[in-house]
């Protein structure tokens, strides 16, 4: 029988991170199925799952906290819910706006309370071309209720504030 761990990783950044879980993991017998790792301001923040034998989940348990002791701090949650089971669709949209304090909490206000999950998330601020103003920019995968269609979402977003732009992604 097998079984799903995620394992969320955060280390000061250096070279060898990455290849120093794979094969912890490999040693173990795990397969390492999907990840999204960053290096953000001279950390390392990573998070995967990973399908293994159920017979050899406390081993890599167990190999994983030995990596503590390499400055790595790391936990293992098992996997609750696959994404075969979501309902609804699933969209990614991109948005820029002018930056601003409470940018993101008003974007995921909103998208709570229209019961949106988020399904990814990235977000970056870059000097705008001519004015060099901060501009914000989003990437964000959701899966909508059923109920709200894709052009209710747009027009929910743009209502926020007269800068903010939504373009679909494909």
């Amino acid at each position: 029988m097998q079984t799903s761990l995620v394992i969320t990783v955060l280390a000061d950044d250096r070279p060898g991170i990455v290849e120093k879980l794979a094969a912890t993991i490999a040693a173990a017998g795990g397969s390492w199925q999907e990840s999204s790792m960053s290096r953000l301001s001279g950390k390392f923040a990573g998070l995967l799952l990973v399908t293994l034998p159920s017979s050899r989940h406390d081993d890599l348990v167990a190999a994983l906290r030995g990596l503590h002791s390499e400055a790595l701090q790391i936990t293992v949650e098992a996997a609750t819910q696959t994404d075969d089971e979501l309902t609804g669709s699933t969209i990614g949209i991109e948005i820029v706006a002018n930056d601003r304090a409470g940018i993101v909490e008003e974007i995921s206000r909103l998208l709570a309370s229209a019961q949106i999950n988020v399904i990814s998330l990235e977000t970056f601020c870059e000097s705008a071309p001519m004015s060099a103003e901060p501009m914000f920019h989003a990437q964000a995968y959701l899966q909508l209720p059923e109920s709200l269609s894709i052009e209710r979402l747009t027009a929910l977003l743009e209502q926020l504030s007269a800068d903010l732009m939504v373009e679909l992604l494909d």
